[in-house]
């Protein structure tokens, strides 16, 4: 029988999945066997033929359980399936029971089982399998991630403690996430002060990283679903800025910032060609990550084969550069079994930030 912990999380982009990464990197280094579930996944993708959530495809990937895919998002919440089940359309699936039957095969699989649940404690309840009352179903001991804070911090996990306290789930630690390093231990202490009365323990996690707050090259590309040219070699580059090319090429050039996306007019020839050819150049290489080239004029022939030949990475897009920036801006990037550069961080750091042998006591 497999010892069980249940990720719950204040909110969405918590770090949630990120502590699902490290937990399971520890605690390989403590148990033979260590499986992980999504029992509700929102976001989904397809993989080997299976409808499945992304969170359950990256942690397949990066640690080798693909053949354990179909049990690891056992309700993967398609595009209209809130629709489909208040129409009555699904009444013939258990999704508990499809839930239980997942979890109870990965238990006699693994020794340690992760279980990750969707957003915050209410997420789920329309199809009457909110995150509080799956963690009591499955009789899994809870703790919720949360952002860095104090006032916040302590308004939002009550908030969420209340539910899953009417659903009587257990709750026993609030780990606490990207964390201003020179501010770790005051906030910590008095996050536990704050808690106190709950007996509800605090542990630290990561402290605030751009390297995994900031997109992939390959991240904008699934983002604006189109493909990359360029170096494939890239694709897990991360991007720290975002920027856009519209003064002269000489104020653009002398602006860039290290591994910069440039966002320009496909009437840019100059500029095209001029980071094209700096891409071969080291220290400019380090500052452009690639380009977004957008709008409906064609970019001219010559134009076209300097880009190609330089093989900096690109998506084009007929768009204005208006509506890129804002889209990309406005997003929030998810961590991908495609971004190695970020696993390998989480791996390197959960072992400095993650008290992983204190997260096991309580379980």
């Amino acid at each position: 029988m497999a010892k069980k912990i249940f990720i719950a999380a204040t909110g969405q982009n918590c770090g949630k999945t990120t502590i699902s990464v490290s937990l399971m990197h520890l605690a390989r280094k403590k148990y033979d066997r260590v499986g992980f579930i999504k029992p509700i996944g929102p976001k989904i993708e397809y993989h080997q033929d299976f409808m499945v959530d992304m969170d359950a495809v990256l942690m397949a990937k990066a640690y080798g359980l693909e053949r354990d895919i179909a049990l690891m998002s056992p309700v993967a919440l398609h595009k209209n399936f809130t629709r489909d089940y208040l129409n009555g359309q699904l009444d013939d699936l258990d999704l508990r029971k499809c839930i239980l039957e997942a979890v109870e095969e990965l238990d006699g699989k693994y020794d340690f089982l992760i279980i990750e649940g969707a957003g915050h404690g209410g997420v789920g309840s329309v199809i009457g399998l909110n995150n509080a009352r799956v963690a009591k179903m499955l009789n899994a001991p809870v703790i919720i991630v949360t952002e860095s804070g104090i006032g916040r911090v302590i308004d939002a996990v009550n908030l969420n403690l209340a539910l899953y306290q009417r659903e009587q789930a257990d709750v026993r630690a609030v780990l606490v996430n990207k964390l201003l390093a020179k501010k770790r231990d005051s906030i910590l202490g008095y996050l536990q002060k704050g808690f106190n009365d709950s007996g509800l323990r605090v542990i630290g996690g990561f402290n605030f990283s751009p390297i995994l707050a900031n997109p992939t090259v390959s991240h904008i590309s699934k983002l604006l679903n189109l493909p990359l040219h360029g170096n494939p070699d890239e694709r897990s580059r991360i991007i720290h800025h975002i920027q856009l090319g519209a003064a002269s090429s000489q104020r653009v050039i002398d602006g860039l910032l290290e591994s910069s996306l440039m966002i320009l007019t496909s009437s840019r020839d100059e500029l095209i060609v001029t980071l094209s050819s700096l891409y071969h150049i080291p220290d400019y290489r380090a500052k452009i990550a690639g380009m977004v080239i957008a709008g409906h004029v064609p970019i001219a022939k010559i134009t076209q084969q300097i880009l190609d030949d330089s093989n900096i990475p690109y998506i084009r897009v007929n768009e204005t550069t208006a509506d890129v920036f804002t889209a990309l801006t406005e997003d929030v990037s998810k961590i991908t079994a495609e971004d190695q550069e970020k696993l390998n961080w989480i791996k390197a750091n959960a072992e400095n930030d993650i008290d992983f042998e204190a997260i096991d006591a309580l379980l």
